[in-house]
């Protein structure tokens, strides 16, 4: 490479160990400050008038988070994406269109419609996956329109930063209440169960736990709109943990002005996530999907997990009512889901999401798999259903039509979950970068939160095309896979560099099915020696490790040459055959219960 080679390294480091980082949100003051900079400077820009093309993907798919369809208008659906818009379609999902593009804020909680006037939509910002590796973008408040998604008004809270539930009086609908989780990494007053009686212009905090514990979820009693539930989550807040003895269920029999504590029935703390739900044709029936953290009497696990909880008496007790192992659902990764729906026609036909979705037709006593069968709007590679699910939703007046809400997408069924048509043609995906070949013309290629890394054409209009023109470079078999930096070879466009979480690198021939025949190679960096997990330097072991997403570029001068970032900056002189260290550890030590969160990695590489 010669002396003049230079690299130039932006390096995030954690502050303090695990339970005691000094993590300060930017106020929310601030916040808007800067957003009303960004207006401005929209407005004067000679830029302005540029005109934008969609070049794509749609089939890809991302995260969905929230699902809400209009009483009455059951072709009318909004779509709120983790971190991607809010999206509207008002003939059953044959088109759509975003409906939030010019707000403060692109990461949805939650949506909700009222009951008596299908014209008022209100929106909570800010996804609730508080976790320590990915994304999850805090947002500005809540926000309503009363035209149907045409126009929007910011309402408030917006040092809530997550929402996870707006629930609407089913006769008033100046009545709101607002779940706030609160900030993910510090502590902060704005966080618990708000409350509007004039339509937004005024919030009471009416349930707070801790400036540490938040509220996720909420459910309201059909039959009588002042008992209410909430779920507090002690999660994250200054740490990495994600249960606690703060959570846990609340009930409020007087509209919201006072709560209490549940407990019997229900598992102590620690406790994590937990989803709930109220069966509307018998609304004495209360459901709490609880992701329980006391330890596990099963060999091999840590925690319980996922535990499904039944009342009877409208809440005032429980029992745990799954005989099947839940644990599956989820695992360990109860921080992401515990959705829990009843069907209005039966109080014992529910559903639960996590890592996968199941269903219930014995009040929660076993629970089978839904339906494997998907047809797709838009082919892809993609065989089963996707993983990690966020969100169901019931039709009221037809039980047998369910929406579903993952990573993958939002896919409707009507025969209650055997089969789905994926609506894989929402023009979104959640890219972690993007770069273009040389081609003519070029291509893009990107890799995008767990639906893999793809490439397509820069000359196609996406909203005209009648198929979408890109492909995979890969897609695992749950038609998804995090990907994330994807680079083709600047001397040969059949070859291209994808990763996966962690720094598992591939380098692959784009021109052969990976999927069939394995062209897939692994170049994933592995030292051996120090402790199993170092290469021997001399006398000194070198440790690696890398986060959740691992930076890496090709050289500008060698092809031949790669640069990955973790806690050394690495290089490969042979395509990743081969890894050699060409930093110190520039790394704080790795923390949390199991010691895999390696803070301080690197974060980004640039090469002069």
């Amino acid at each position: 490479m010669g002396d003049c080679h230079r690299l130039f390294l932006t390096v995030l480091l954690c502050s303090a160990s695990v339970g005691q980082l000094q993590a300060q949100s930017t106020d929310a003051e601030t916040r808007l400050l800067s957003w009303g900079e960004h207006l401005r400077m929209e407005a004067e820009s000679p830029f302005k008038d540029l005109s934008w093309r969609a070049v794509g993907p749609m089939q890809a798919g991302a995260r969905v988070e929230a699902i809400a369809v209009p009483n009455g208008s059951p072709g009318t659906i909004y779509v709120g994406i983790g971190s991607g818009n809010l999206w509207k379609t008002v003939n059953n999902g044959l088109t759509w269109e975003p409906v939030f593009e010019k707000e403060s804020s692109f990461s949805l909680g939650d949506i909700a419609v009222s009951p008596s006037d299908p014209h008022i939509v209100w929106v909570g910002t800010g996804e609730t996956q508080p976790r320590h590796s990915g994304y999850s973008y805090s947002g500005t408040g809540v926000f309503k329109s009363e035209d149907g998604g045409a126009n929007w008004r910011a309402m408030g809270l917006q040092d809530t930063h997550h929402i996870g539930k707006v629930l609407i009086h089913p006769r008033d609908p100046d009545v709101v209440f607002v779940a706030a989780l609160g900030h993910f990494w510090s502590q902060n007053q704005e966080r618990g169960v708000f409350r509007t009686t004039d339509g937004g212009r005024n919030w009471e905090q009416v349930l707070f736990v801790s400036t540490g514990t938040g509220v996720v979820d909420m459910a309201m009693d059909p039959s009588n709109p002042d008992i209410l539930f909430a779920s507090a989550w002690e999660a994250v807040s200054g740490t990495e943990k994600e249960a606690g003895e703060e959570s846990g269920i609340y009930r409020s029999a007087d509209g919201g002005t006072t709560w209490r504590k549940l407990s019997a029935g229900l598992p102590g703390g620690p406790l994590g996530r937990i989803g709930l739900d109220v069966a509307p044709g018998r609304p004495e029936v209360v459901y709490a999907f609880v992701d329980n953290w006391n330890p596990s009497p099963v060999e091999d696990r840590d925690i319980v997990g996922g535990e499904v909880y039944r009342s009877d008496d409208r809440g005032l007790s429980w029992r745990k009512v799954n005989e099947d192992d839940l644990y599956p659902v989820f695992g360990v990764y109860g921080w992401k889901f515990t959705d829990i729906r009843v069907s209005p026609d039966d109080e014992d036909d529910l559903f639960i999401l996590g890592n996968r979705a199941f269903h219930s037709t014995d009040g929660g006593r076993t629970f089978q798999r839904i339906g494997e069968k998907i047809i797709r709007m838009h082919d892809t590679r993609g065989v089963i259903m996707h993983l990690d699910h966020h969100e169901i939703w019931i039709d009221p007046t037809n039980p047998d039509r369910v929406l579903l809400g993952n990573d993958g997408g939002h896919f409707q069924s009507w025969d209650r979950g055997e089969s789905w048509l994926h609506h894989n043609n929402i023009p979104a995906a959640e890219f972690y970068s993007i770069t273009l070949d040389m081609s003519e013309p070029f291509r893009i290629f990107g890799g995008t939160q767990d639906n893999a890394a793809l490439y397509g054409p820069s000359h196609i209009d996406i909203e005209t095309a009648i198929w979408d023109p890109w492909e995979n470079v890969y897609l695992d078999q749950w038609t998804g896979g995090d990907s994330f930096d994807t680079y083709p070879d600047p001397t040969d466009n059949a070859l291209v560099y994808y990763e996966h979480q962690h720094g598992s690198m591939r380098r692959m021939d784009i021109t052969q099915d990976s999927v069939l025949t394995g062209a897939a190679e692994s170049i994933r960096p592995r030292f051996r020696g120090g402790e199993g997990a170092g290469e021997t330097r001399g006398e000194d072991p070198i440790l690696w490790r890398s986060g959740w997403y691992t930076p890496f570029v090709i050289s500008h001068f060698d092809p031949s040459t790669l640069l990955v970032g973790g806690n050394h900056l690495i290089r490969s002189t042979d395509r990743g055959d081969s890894w050699t260290p060409i930093s110190p550890d520039l790394s704080d030590p790795p923390q949390g219960p199991r010691g895999i969160v390696p803070f301080g990695t690197i974060t980004m590489i640039a090469e002069s």
